[in-house]
């Protein structure tokens, strides 16, 4: 079920986080775990998020204005549909997303054509923390398939 996060479930979503940005392996790790923790309890306040529960958080997706800022699966429930009904979800709330993915994200890349999002920029990472190439997306609401979806990680 997808839910409004909470700031109890802050430590779900930085331990989340960790497990999936973890399965980045082309990426440095910048951060420690209760530096996420401190992080996502300010997204939480901050930003719109929603988290998929299904006696756990198994997935979750934020908001901040018009930019989806995170949509990360758990590594294990990864092709079970939930990165999509999350993407969808946010979708509906904002037809005019943007958001990044770092360019070696093949597979969010996949899920985000899947469902009809398009590359708008190429940059050489030098705007964000990682400094590692990543694009720019714009959300194109339409048809999406579920069953096809194969997980999914913003950036």
């Amino acid at each position: 079920m997808i839910r409004r996060a909470t700031p109890g479930d802050v430590d779900a979503i930085a331990e989340l986080f960790e497990r999936s940005f973890g399965t980045l392996t082309f990426l440095p790790v910048l951060h420690t775990l209760d530096e996420h923790r401190a992080w996502f309890a300010l997204v939480v306040a901050d930003q719109e998020v929603w988290v998929w529960d299904d006696g756990g958080v198994l997935g979750f997706a934020a908001l901040d204005d018009s930019t989806l800022s995170y949509l990360y699966v758990e590594p294990e429930a990864i092709g079970t549909g939930i990165g999509s009904a999350l993407y969808r979800h946010v979708l509906a709330r904002r037809p005019d997303l943007t958001f990044w993915v770092f360019q070696q994200n093949e597979r969010a890349r996949r899920f985000y054509k899947r469902h009809g999002a398009q590359a708008i920029r190429f940059t050489d990472g030098e705007g964000n923390e990682e400094k590692t190439p990543d694009v720019l997306y714009a959300a194109s609401p339409g048809p999406t398939d579920a069953a096809s979806d194969r997980g999914s990680t913003a950036r």
